[in-house]
């Protein structure tokens, strides 16, 4: 058996001073078109996993140093929708997130990222697709193989987003003129790809469990959370487990309009691979996970339909530079030695509120911690199939 260790020597994060106080400040506050599965490109026919694994393995113990810096949880859902943001100071017009699911999901600090950081993540991604080179990626175990898949795609996002922010929506980036998601920007194997491409045609091609869907981050608040560690074989299961509770019992997920089921569009990418019965299949899929919330919505409704979707960046500053700042504060009050935006400011102050009220309610059951493993969690023996 051997292990990998994939890292860069440019990803280091000592120049986010701004960013890591943040964090530091938060960590108190907070509980915590679709294609055709036959129609895979005979390229991408090399990434099917092998019939018998090897133990070899791959460190990402530097990419989950980095989540645990950039990332920052909005908290689970309470199902209800967010209200006007107040104007600027000064102005009419609005900085920041509007989104009505924007205390849903969890947030990358983009604006926080220096030029060096930025840099760091193209060397990282650029690790990755050479890690593919010194190990046979499709004779890993099929956890070590879907850890892989989902942290290439995720580095690539953030690497991209981060080139070119600010950005209102990721969705407009384009690379080349191809619009980001489907640009192929990365090449594992000599094989180009997208990010779609290793959803739609390395992925759900090979993978049934359709909990894969919630390990890919679209940059999007209108998607699943990104999470605040790396994926890795030994945890996949856990945080697909996660990360489709979360979703499916938010309002990115689902949502009632009469007697008719919403979804997220992300389920019509996948219904080729996952949902061939639609309607039947999505709402097993949705039961398995749902919270009391969602589970009388499925009791209520006969009908359902895709058509929930949020294309707005997934950052705290809504993808702009806003002119006014505020200081931040730590729990006990004292101020710290860096400014953040109006809109910003304003936007963690909701977000505490929304502790604050979770823990009023005595919604402790709701509350989630990234790094803590439960006994009940299901962690090394579980393979993502």
């Amino acid at each position: 058996m051997k292990t990998l260790r994939a890292s860069s020597r440019a990803l280091a994060l000592a120049p986010m001073t701004g960013a890591l106080a943040l964090a530091a400040a938060l960590t108190l506050a907070a509980p915590a078109a679709a294609q055709n599965a036959s129609g895979t490109d005979a390229a991408f026919a090399t990434f099917t996993p092998a019939s018998t694994a090897n133990n070899d393995s791959i460190d990402y113990s530097i990419w989950d140093e980095a989540m645990k810096n950039l990332v920052i949880s909005m908290g689970p859902s309470l199902r209800q929708t967010a209200g006007r943001p107040p104007e600027g100071y000064g102005t009419r017009r609005i900085y920041g997130h509007t989104s009505r699911y924007r205390l849903e999901g969890s947030r990358i600090m983009f604006s926080f990222l220096d030029s060096d950081v930025i840099a760091s993540f193209t060397e990282y991604r650029k690790d990755l697709e050479a890690t593919a080179d010194q190990v046979d990626i499709q004779s890993l175990s099929r956890n070590e193989q879907l850890a892989y898949w989902i942290n290439l795609h995720n580095v690539a996002l953030i690497e991209q987003i981060s080139n070119n922010w600010p950005v209102r929506q990721p969705r407009k980036i384009e690379i080349g003129g191809v619009p980001l998601d489907n640009a192929k920007f990365i090449t594992v194997e000599g094989v180009a790809m997208s990010p779609r491409d290793i959803r739609t045609k390395i992925v759900y091609p090979n993978w049934k469990d359709p909990r894969v869907i919630y390990g890919f981050w679209r940059g999007e608040i209108g998607g699943p959370s990104i999470q605040k560690e790396a994926f890795n074989a030994d945890n996949v299961s856990r945080l697909l487990d996660k990360g489709a509770r979360d979703f499916i019992n938010s309002l990115r997920g689902t949502q009632q309009s009469g007697n008719t089921l919403q979804v997220s569009t992300l389920y019509e990418e996948a219904a080729p691979y996952f949902f061939e019965n639609f309607d039947k299949d999505v709402r097993a899929h949705i039961a398995a996970f749902a919270q009391e919330d969602v589970t009388e919505i499925l009791a209520e409704t006969n009908k359902t339909r895709a058509t929930i979707s949020e294309y707005d960046i997934a950052d705290l500053a809504g993808g702009s530079r806003e002119p006014s700042y505020s200081y931040i504060e730590t729990a006990g009050g004292a101020a710290q030695g860096f400014r953040i935006p109006r809109s910003m400011s304003n936007l963690l102050a909701q977000r505490e509120e929304k502790f604050r009220r979770i823990l009023r309610e005595g919604r402790t059951g709701t509350v989630t911690f990234s790094e803590l493993v439960l006994p009940d969690d299901e962690e090394a023996d579980s393979q993502v199939d």
